[in-house]
């Protein structure tokens, strides 16, 4: 029977059965709503609520989902971007609390939360109370953990499993577009069936690959485990008793009920599984997710197909659920070899719970990963690891046994990189967009030092500005609090972006003051969330406003700079003694703050250049520099084609950037 292909635009979402094109953000637009279709099937009456906070990989989610509201009300779907990670996952838990409360409307709520790794790290709270709390029967929630491994667009590295882990959240790893469709189904499944909340680890490449998926309503079929908990078939609990003795109760429910649940539904529903059986291998390779996939390519360079493999005595396992480690796949796995190679990204995961699972056996293999049987490296845990890096650690630990020449190769040119250091290549510096209101904002005084925050403006800590220091995002100038008595320098410029101020840099302001510190915050309001789309900062509130929380605050003095002073509303409350001036004078306004014993603030309104150009070209973005500009000449008499004045300025007319 032929497959149905379908790769229009509307069909990634809406095509029930076939071949569909869509991106890896895509499918997770997708997957709630396959999961309310086969709810559906069953009879149940089920909604989705989704929440999180944006960024890289998960960064365009709330985009995606944004330009579909027709399709999410089909579907009940209610999106709601929160003003930070821990307040969407707050708000999805309470998702799961619907059905205890009187009239319900739906049987059941799913959750979905997204947020990138720094954002795992953060929710780390919530998520503990919510896990404890449990799902509702019809309901089940994903926690999405945005990975940057080789810190793209993050501080640092991340990898979530460890912190899903913390939480005691079961732990998926999708390699691909069709595996999130795929894994994410089983995903609710294993989440109303453990009463756990389930975290899915996505990697940048698989969030950002376009790839074809199959669908169809029989795709995925759910095993019953038939697990039995005190003699009794399994069914979880919900407890929102969140405190002594309950939760004490829940905790060893957590344990020998929830985490063994998720061990029985994983064995019955093969989320682990040996992909390449060979008989008497002496050598097994287990990979999880993604780096599955990059196994399978390394071995592939290395002339090791699937007949190879078997040939020379290899066999494969594919983790697809990383924690808790379903034992009985291992323990089948391991059988008769000589040696189990882990090959994982970061540190040590998954062989922490193979070589726990294996250790008790009477007869069991050598198990290596992260370092040899000598204790010398072996898998690398910083950066990214590729299909090139795996080819070189796969070659090194099977020369010994396979003669082949792509392997020798790849071992002779693994020793000679380690000989010679690597070569010196030319990088370019990153510098802000042309017409980037940063450009001008980060520029400080003579004699002044500014520290650093989270956003595009961070870029000043590579520039000659005398920037230094990052913190993480919301903590914004409280390490200049810890710093300042134990220092001569009098006082700090600490950069702080609108969109990070609304998720959580207030409180970063509220700590400053409280302590009496001398610094001012150079709130930098460019009116998007630049790094992650330009969407608007959840929680947002206009200039005027804003004033008036920094002075109630306690905030000692507020100065407003902008490129047009006469945009703002002749009636806007400003908060008494605020005075708004032009961006030219900026020197002035900063030699002036600094000078003030304690919290400070210069408001530096300017909207990103960027997305300013995009909303020109949607027709969506009135040209104020321009009307200023046409004024300016009807003054002077001047015809709109003369050449400008020195003194004319436009919003675009900084100096170009030379890089």
């Amino acid at each position: 029977m032929a497959i149905k292909r379908d790769f229009t635009l509307d069909a990634k979402y809406r095509q029930g059965e076939g071949l569909i094109l869509l991106s890896g953000i895509q499918a997770l637009v997708r997957l709630p709503l396959d999961q309310h279709r086969a709810d559906k099937r069953r009879g149940l009456n089920t909604a989705t609520l989704i929440s999180g906070y944006r960024g890289s990989p998960l960064g365009g989610l709330d985009l995606t989902l944004e330009r579909s509201p027709a399709l999410l009300r089909e579907h009940n779907v209610v999106f709601l971007s929160g003003v930070n990670e821990d307040l969407g996952a707050t708000a999805v838990y309470g998702s799961q609390l619907a059905n205890l409360f009187p009239q319900p409307k739906y049987d059941g709520v799913l959750g979905m939360w997204y947020g990138k790794g720094p954002g795992v790290d953060r929710t780390g709270d919530i998520f503990k109370h919510a896990n404890f709390a449990g799902v509702s029967r019809h309901g089940g929630v994903l926690a999405l953990g945005g990975d940057d491994p080789l810190s793209k667009s993050s501080t640092i590295p991340s990898h979530s499993e460890v912190a899903f882990y913390d939480a005691l959240f079961p732990v998926l790893f999708p390699g691909s577009a069709q595996e999130i469709l795929d894994l994410g189904r089983l995903g609710f499944e294993l989440s109303r069936y453990s009463g756990l909340w389930v975290g899915v680890k996505i990697v940048t490449n698989v969030a950002d690959e376009i790839a074809t998926a199959e669908v169809g309503p029989d795709r995925i079929v759910v095993a019953d485990p038939g697990f039995l908990y005190e003699g009794r078939p399994w069914q979880a609990r919900q407890n929102p008793l969140l405190m002594p003795p309950w939760g004490l109760e829940t905790e060893r429910e957590i344990h020998y009920g929830r985490l063994e649940a998720a061990k029985a539904f994983a064995a019955a529903n093969r989320l682990n599984r040996v992909t390449l059986p060979t008989p008497n291998a002496w050598l097994g390779i287990a990979a999880p997710g993604k780096t599955y996939y990059d196994l399978r390519e390394a071995l592939a360079e290395l002339g090791l197909d699937n007949a190879a493999l078997r040939q020379y005595g290899i066999r494969l396992l594919k983790i697809e659920m990383l924690f808790p480690m379903e034992p009985g796949t291992i323990r089948e796995f391991s059988r008769g070899l000589e040696e189990l190679l882990v090959v994982e990204e970061k540190r040590a995961f998954c062989e922490l719970f193979i070589r726990d699972i294996l250790y008790n056996q009477a007869e069991r293999p050598r198990v290596v990963g992260k370092s040899d049987e000598h204790g010398r490296p072996l898998v690398p845990a910083d950066g990214e690891l590729d299909a090139d890096r795996i080819a070189q650690i796969v070659a090194a630990r099977v020369e010994r046994r396979i003669h082949l020449e792509s392997i020798t190769a790849r071992v002779a040119l693994l020793e000679a990189l380690r000989q010679r250091p690597a070569p010196l290549t030319l990088t370019r510096q990153p510098y802000f967009c042309s017409g980037c209101p940063h450009n001008r904002s980060t520029v400080l005084p003579e004699g002044s030092i500014a520290s650093a925050g989270i956003g595009c403006h961070g870029m000043a800590l590579l520039m000659d500005r005398k920037t230094m220091g990052l913190t993480h995002m919301g903590g914004e100038g409280v390490q200049w609090v810890g710093m300042a008595p134990f220092t001569e320098t009098k006082h700090l410029f600490q950069n702080l972006g609108d969109g990070t101020l609304f998720h959580s840099g207030s409180l970063a302001i509220r700590q400053a003051v409280a302590s009496s510190a001398n610094i001012t915050y150079k709130i930098l309001y460019n009116s998007a969330v630049a790094m992650t789309g330009g969407q608007d900062a959840a929680g947002a509130m206009p200039v005027p406003e804003l004033t008036r929380s920094l002075a109630a605050e306690g905030v000692k003095r507020v100065i407003v700079m902008t490129d047009e002073p006469d945009k703002y509303p002749k009636n806007a409350a400003w908060a008494p003694g605020v005075e708004v001036w032009h961006r030219d004078r900026l020197d002035e306004a900063q030699r002036l703050l600094r000078d003030i014993p304690g919290v400070t603030a210069l408001v530096y309104d300017q909207r990103c250049a960027a997305e300013k150009r995009r909303l020109r070209k949607r027709g969506r973005h009135q040209r104020g520099g321009m009307r200023r500009l046409r004024r300016l000449r009807r003054e002077e008499q001047l015809p709109l084609g003369a050449p400008r004045r020195d003194r004319v300025r436009t919003e675009d007319s900084d100096p170009p950037v030379v890089l």
